[in-house]
């Protein structure tokens, strides 16, 4: 693309670019620190070898060029910015962090699916009016057996994207398949199965397995009902709750159990917590949980 030539209307590749920067040791401080005391930088750390950069780097311009502005994109290639990547902990790629106001205010790892990082964006800003035309906000949602379905495509169309089957193992994990999910895990190529998306599913899924031949959730909550003090159903509602949509909840059980229980089945809760946290990728959360669970054990 020609420097200075920006088309009366912009492609999405093209407005992408008016928000999207590569960053490097020179650049950091004045392009990402000082920059972002007036608008928020998503820093990406990446290399070309990695697979799950590749599908997630062009989500986030693709967002970029949606927000409008509302953030800058920098792109930190660690290959040739080892020590800037070093400076930050890079131990596994993509890895992503949100810098405001000059300080690093969320991150994750891994290859977030578009919907995540959705959700990712607007804990922390909104997309700006301007010239791009967003997707529809009322775009129907995929149900978890369309995204398997979806998946299952994409794979025999692009049989050498190995990230895919990542996605697939998770969107078969969230539809109740632990089996399949487990399956696909175990069929990752190396540089995959250690990612950090492919460890937090595997926690997932030993969660998911101790609620095999368990009541619902619905059943739990009755027995809470009748017995405040059924420490097993606290347990298990964590379990549903975490795996469900409000792991919030799910982690005041165990919270519960730890204060008022603590020794009981073993120090279940105080290890439900441990490997609940290896599940989430919502830093803020986990560190609150994390300072909660300390408090009530020293």
């Amino acid at each position: 693309m020609c420097v200075g030539f920006i088309p009366l209307e912009p492609t999405v590749n093209a407005a992408a670019s008016l928000h999207t920067f590569d960053v490097n040791q020179d650049n950091f401080e004045t392009e990402v620190l000082q920059a972002s005391l007036e608008t928020p930088v998503l820093v990406d750390f990446w290399a070309e070898w990695c697979g799950p950069c590749k599908s997630l780097g062009p989500m986030l311009e693709k967002l970029a060029a949606e927000y409008n502005g509302a953030f800058r994109l920098g792109k930190v290639d660690v290959d040739k910015n080892q020590e800037l990547a070093g400076m930050f902990g890079i131990r596994s790629i993509p890895t992503v962090i949100m810098v405001k106001d000059g300080q690093i205010l969320d991150g994750f790892a891994g290859a977030l699916p578009e919907g995540q990082l959705r959700q990712f964006l607007s804990r922390h800003v909104q997309p700006l009016e301007g010239d791009v035309e967003a997707e529809p906000e009322e775009a129907p949602l995929e149900s978890p057996e369309q995204t398997i379905d979806r998946l299952q495509q994409e794979i025999a169309a692009h049989p050498d994207r190995a990230e895919l089957r990542l996605d697939l193992a998770a969107a078969l994990a969230q539809a109740g398949h632990a089996a399949a999910a487990e399956t696909e895990l175990n069929a990752l190529p190396a540089n995959l199965a250690t990612d950090t998306r492919a460890v937090r599913l595997r926690s997932q899924l030993d969660l998911a397995r101790s609620l095999e031949g368990t009541p619902p959730l619905d059943v739990l909550q009755q027995r809470l009902h009748a017995n405040p003090q059924d420490w097993e159903a606290h347990d298990l509602l964590g379990v549903r709750l975490l795996l469900g949509n409000d792991p919030a909840s799910g982690l005041e059980h165990w919270l519960l159990i730890l204060e008022k229980a603590r020794d009981w089945n073993d120090n279940q809760a105080k290890k439900r917590l441990l490997a609940a946290f290896n599940t989430l990728d919502d830093a803020e959360l986990v560190g609150r949980y994390r300072r909660r669970m300390a408090s009530l054990l020293f």
